[in-house]
């Protein structure tokens, strides 16, 4: 797999217009994303047990604003991710992101904040440049490290209590640094992302 990151991805999301951004991103970055589809699917088939299927961005529901992110998300699942947790690598105008969620669709959210808080300290496990988010429309993360004193507890009983709530948490990469990474470089950050938050992934799915 050869994919590098380039500006001319990230400027995609500048481009006026809803039919002419969409036009430039199927051309220049989903053959990316469904490339990462193919390797990644791949990958956690092996590391889960579980047959992991590919799901690119479509924006199809879109008829005005044209998309400010874009991503290929992953989940055992063939016809859809959104209901249950599953693993995301994008795309900002700012930043590449490589992610696991939880967004407000998944029916037993519920369930899966009360084991995460069971298991709190799995999250100091992480590496320090993880980060947290609880809105996957947003851009803004917060960095893991700080969320130790409090944010991490904060989210994951927001993500209990709130109809609305969201969790993420992996790792983000600013245009710069995704743009000066080689593809190989960028598949062992990808890989050894996804490698840490498969022990997150498995108390979220209650898998032992």
């Amino acid at each position: 797999m050869k994919n590098k990151w380039n500006d001319t991805d990230f400027e995609v999301f500048q481009i006026e217009g809803l039919e002419h951004r969409m036009q430039s991103l199927i051309e220049k970055v989903r053959p990316k994303f469904e490339a990462f589809g193919q390797t990644y699917a791949t990958f956690f088939s092996a590391k889960t047990g579980d047959e992991f299927y590919p799901h690119v961005a479509k924006h199809a529901r879109r008829s005005v604003n044209p998309p400010k992110d874009s991503w290929v998300a992953f989940a055992p699942y063939k016809r859809g991710y959104k209901a249950m947790p599953h693993f995301q690598i994008g795309l900002w105008g700012t930043h590449v992101f490589v992610i696991l969620a939880v967004i407000y669709e998944v029916p037993d959210k519920v369930q899966i904040a009360e084991r995460l808080l069971k298991k709190k300290s799995l999250f100091k496990k992480l590496p320090q440049d993880f980060i947290l988010s609880g809105d996957h429309m947003s851009p803004e993360a917060s960095p893991l490290k700080k969320a130790h004193k409090g944010d991490l507890e904060s989210l994951l009983k927001r993500l209990r209590d709130v109809k609305k709530a969201e969790f993420l948490v992996g790792r983000h990469l600013t245009r710069d640094q995704a743009v000066a990474m080689t593809a190989e470089e960028f598949e062992a950050f990808t890989e050894e992302t996804f490698e840490a938050l498969l022990p997150v992934y498995n108390i979220m799915v209650n898998k032992k």
